[in-house]
């Protein structure tokens, strides 16, 4: 019997792993994942980053690269890029296989930038450039402040996931964004393929309006604007704008659904798995979520490329007085901020490591 996790990749999608620690790099955990579940890509965030260090896995990098003079966001980045590199090479045969549309590991820039877009850019060029990696993409924002950043980088031939985003309307920006990136690319010659993913984070919704809506809408509004963006999407492909851009050799940005464990726990553990199951997509997900449906997930369905009946829903949600673009807004700028925080957790979390080990 297939596998479920082999049944979504037959299916056309992508299973990455949104975790990486160097523990599991060398217990063979992520080539378990690999072989055993189809898994073939993985993201990361500092918030993993700080778990994992928390937890004492990365005392002896600390203690070596402190002692030799590195120190907050430079020592971070030096053990962030060696353990993205170790990925990036067991991914390496699907990126080959996939003809470079497959096998990413994603680094992010220092939210701290995300006001700047030529220190973003410049940011983006040199960690990219210090992975020395082609299959390893620059996480950039897709705020409104970010999306300059990723036209620029795209621009500069710099692979970018583009992330933070909630809904169709950021969804488009940050495709515009990635297009001009690449329209600029071949008015300057250049070779139009730069790879991109745009993720869509999807159980912060439902978690965002728990208790406010009537019982019979819990726990479906992210799947209602996973579907009308999964819409956009395909009408995007179909554009002539981007037909445009294919006819001169451009790659579409993949859409990546983002944030899919389940919050609720009276709710399906798998839900944002089955209930996002599309050709040609990608699904980035904690072990807890991959681990539980490659135990006992189904695909009973997939996601209609016209959106299926979520625009009904949405105006469900509407009218039992859910703004969906104010909240799209409210998730993108709490996302931004708990970047912010998740990152000076973790350069205090290396400070106090640092110091201690020292």
């Amino acid at each position: 019997m297939t596998s479920p996790t082999k049944q979504l990749h037959d299916l056309g999608q992508s299973l990455w792993l949104d975790n990486i620690t160097r523990q599991m790099l060398d217990d063979g955990t992520i080539e378990r994942y690999i072989s055993d579940f189809s898994v073939t890509g993985l993201t990361s965030n500092p918030s993993i980053f700080d778990k994992a260090i928390a937890g004492g896995g990365y005392d002896d990098a600390i203690a070596e690269k402190s002692s030799s003079g590195l120190e907050g966001e430079d020592l971070f980045f030096e053990i962030a890029i060696e353990d993205l590199r170790r990925a990036a090479d067991l991914f390496a045969p699907v990126h080959a296989d996939s003809g470079r549309t497959d096998g990413f590991v994603s680094l992010e820039v220092s939210p701290e930038l995300a006001y700047d877009t030529t220190a973003t850019v410049e940011a983006a060029r040199a960690l990219h450039a210090r992975a020395d990696r082609e299959n390893l993409f620059i996480k950039i924002p897709g705020t409104r402040e970010g999306l300059g950043a990723i036209s620029e980088s795209i621009a500069a031939g710099v692979p970018v996931n583009v992330t933070l985003l909630f809904d169709t309307d950021q969804y488009l920006a940050a495709a515009d964004a990635y297009m001009t990136g690449i329209e600029a690319r071949i008015a300057a010659g250049e070779d139009p393929v730069v790879p991109s993913v745009a993720s869509v984070f999807m159980s912060r919704w439902d978690a965002a309006v728990a208790g406010q809506v009537p019982d019979e809408l819990t726990d479906r509004l992210a799947l209602a604007v996973g579907g009308t963006t999964y819409r956009a999407y395909r009408e995007l492909q179909a554009s002539d704008r981007w037909l445009a851009l294919q006819a001169r050799g451009a790659r579409m940005q993949r859409l990546l659904w983002a944030s899919t464990s389940t919050k609720n726990p009276a709710a399906p553990d798998t839900m944002y798995v089955s209930g996002l199951a599309a050709p040609d997509t990608i699904n980035t997900m904690p072990d807890s979520t991959l681990e539980a449906f490659a135990d006992h997930g189904s695909l009973t369905d997939t996601l209609e490329s016209d959106g299926g009946n979520s625009e009904e829903v949405l105006e469900e949600f509407e009218s039992a007085g859910i703004s969906i673009a104010g909240l799209a807004e409210k998730l993108q700028a709490d996302g931004a901020a708990a970047f912010v925080k998740s990152w000076t957790d973790l350069m205090d979390r290396i400070a106090a490591q640092s110091a201690a080990l020292s």
